[in-house]
């Protein structure tokens, strides 16, 4: 069962438009070599567990100053607990912004279904190509299973954005632009409903790339404009 492992009282970067609070569960079911928050995904034990309750009364002294909060991971979704700690901060009238990455879309489903989230800010790793996806990944995905849930966050009313990490190793201008051209199919997706983060190497799961080079400002903001 996946804990919470973080917490963050203030965050201006983590729901956009909002200053919110972020919580972060441990576990994912994920590899991703370029991912940063690698110490809930491959040693979550060696992490003090927070209680909800210590959070919920936190939370209670920031009511004025909050816009909600973001539940991110590691992989939320993994939780048996989700629900249950997504009930609690609505009955404290917190507005939730989920963080996920889209292989669980039976548990996005109840969550929409129960009125549990405000905002989804789904990763996509890659185009839907398998051998692109599993190398972003780290294992093996089930872009089935993403391909729902992409489906079904489109279909929602709720706040929606999808995102992806870059990084020259694993993704090309070519890549980008089939990811954009499959999540708008044929909409008009506005920022910061499709949002780029351009690859930050101080701190990698993969220690091999942690000489790697992140795209050069110019390339990046280059790339931006394929998703806008």
């Amino acid at each position: 069962m996946s804990e919470i492992k973080g917490f963050l009282e203030t965050s201006f970067l983590d729901w956009p438009g909002r200053v919110s609070a972020v919580m972060f569960l441990s576990g994912c079911n994920f590899r991703c070599p370029f991912c940063h928050n690698h110490s809930l995904v491959l040693a979550p034990d060696k992490l003090n567990t927070i209680d909800l309750a210590y959070i919920l009364d936190r939370l209670a002294k920031f009511k004025k100053w909050l816009g909600g909060v973001c539940v991110s991971g590691g992989e939320p979704t993994l939780s048996s607990q989700l629900p249950v700690v997504l009930r609690k901060l609505r009955r404290e009238g917190w507005a939730v912004k989920l963080d996920t990455n889209g292989t669980r879309p039976q548990v996005l489903s109840e969550l929409l279904s129960e009125g549990l989230l405000d905002m989804v800010s789904m990763d996509v790793k890659a185009p839907l190509d398998s051998k692109k996806y599993n190398s972003c990944a780290g294992t093996t995905v089930d872009l089935g299973s993403v391909k729902k849930s992409i489906s079904l966050l489109k279909a929602s009313d709720i706040d929606l954005e999808f995102r992806m990490t870059i990084l020259p190793k694993f993704h090309s201008e070519k890549d980008i632009s089939e990811w954009a051209e499959y999540l708008l199919d044929g909409e008009c997706l506005k920022s910061p409903r499709l949002k780029l983060q351009n690859f930050n190497p101080r701190s990698t799961l993969d220690p091999h790339l942690l000489d790697d080079e992140p795209f050069a400002s110019k390339t990046f903001e280059e790339l931006q404009r394929l998703v806008v």
